[in-house]
């Protein structure tokens, strides 16, 4: 079963959306609410991106990514789902001096489960992941940002900068995740 966190952002209903339509079970909390001991009903994960910085979502995120870690768990971070796993395992993020907005061509740049040509998507972002812990290897580029698709090494967690739930390729990333 697949444990959706939803952190505030505003295209969280696209993805529960996207989720319904394709038929794949789910469950949806926001951090707050979150029993952590109730993580090991859930066999994957998706951590949704967010409208505010908040220390105690940042908290409840970052013990989900070492749970998901620790257990071999499935995970995928979206925008800043992305930034607190490369924050949590030791990496940095940014804040850009404008706001990514708007479509985007993704460059694959590994072999990967989760796509395996250039992806069109669309971001919506005011941070950036600036610095990669070593345990984390980029799999996709853009012109406008150099850390678009991550995964942990050997592991099924990854990590987008920008809303796969947006775009029908971004939404075939999903599904893949899903399916793995």
């Amino acid at each position: 079963m697949l444990l959706v966190i939803d952190n505030g952002s505003i295209y969280t209903k696209n993805l529960i959306d996207f989720l319904n339509c394709k038929k794949i079970q789910f469950k949806k909390q926001i951090p707050h609410k979150l029993d952590l001991k109730s993580l090991d009903n859930y066999d994957s994960f998706i951590l949704s991106g967010r409208r505010k910085n908040e220390k105690k979502i940042n908290e409840i995120n970052s013990k989900i990514i070492n749970y998901s870690i620790i257990n071999d768990k499935k995970l995928l971070g979206i925008c800043y789902g992305a930034e607190i796993l490369a924050l949590t395992l030791g990496g940095t993020i940014r804040k850009l001096a404008f706001v990514q907005k708007g479509n985007e061509k993704i460059n694959i740049q590994k072999e990967n489960l989760l796509c395996n040509n250039d992806l069109d998507v669309y971001e919506s972002h005011g941070f950036e992941i600036s610095k990669l812990p070593d345990i984390l290897i980029v799999i996709g580029i853009s012109k406008n940002c150099k850390v678009q698709i991550i995964q942990y090494n050997k592991k099924l967690i990854f990590g987008t900068q920008f809303h796969p739930e947006m775009t029908e390729n971004g939404q075939s990333l999903i599904e893949k995740f899903c399916a793995l």
